[in-house]
């Protein structure tokens, strides 16, 4: 026998082994070819991620700026309710002075010189705060100084800081250290 065919008295278990044996395995899906199929198998899912996050950031966008509409709505609002009420204090107080027998011309010019410094102290503290607007300390760490110590960025008419970081200079080749 050449052990092509099965021996028909063989165990069962037998010639079932040997046709087994001649019957090529059932097709799976071959192991990837290294690391260019790795990458194009990534190249294929990127669009569906991107996608994804785009929805995600327009949905989250879109709750934002409703939320946005309403706190604006809402600051509007208490800004007229603290508007009236700032108005019925100095009434109020201008009210207790003529009370207290002040003339009204003078209880009113007394309310008036009051607001207008704290309108004032309110402004030049604001002033005050606008060079923050600048991000100095964000500027001098994202750009790179000059040599001469001045530092880039835009300039305000004030004399470079003396702490200012100055990198060492680079010897250049031929001149004394």
């Amino acid at each position: 026998m050449d052990g092509a065919t099965p021996d028909p008295g063989a165990a069962p278990g037998v010639a079932a082994a040997a046709g087994a044996a001649k019957r090529p395995a059932p097709a799976s899906p071959p192991p990837p070819a290294g690391l260019l199929a790795s990458i194009k198998g990534l190249l294929a899912e990127l669009p569906g991620l991107v996608s994804d996050r785009v929805h995600l950031l327009s949905l989250e966008l879109k709750r934002a700026s409703r939320a946005l509409a309403q706190m604006l709505a809402l600051v509007v609002i208490a800004a007229v309710l603290t508007v009236t009420a700032w108005l019925a204090l100095w009434a109020a107080i201008a009210a207790a002075l003529i009370q207290a027998g002040m003339p009204w011309g003078w209880a009113a010019f007394v309310v008036l010189v009051l607001n207008l410094g704290a309108a004032a102290l309110a402004a030049w503290l604001a002033l005050k705060q606008a060079r923050l607007l600048t991000l100095p300390a964000t500027v001098r760490r994202l750009t790179v100084a000059h040599r001469n110590g001045v530092e880039p960025g835009p300039t305000s008419g004030a004399p470079p800081r003396a702490d200012a970081a100055v990198p060492p200079t680079v010897p250049q080749p031929g001149a004394a250290p």
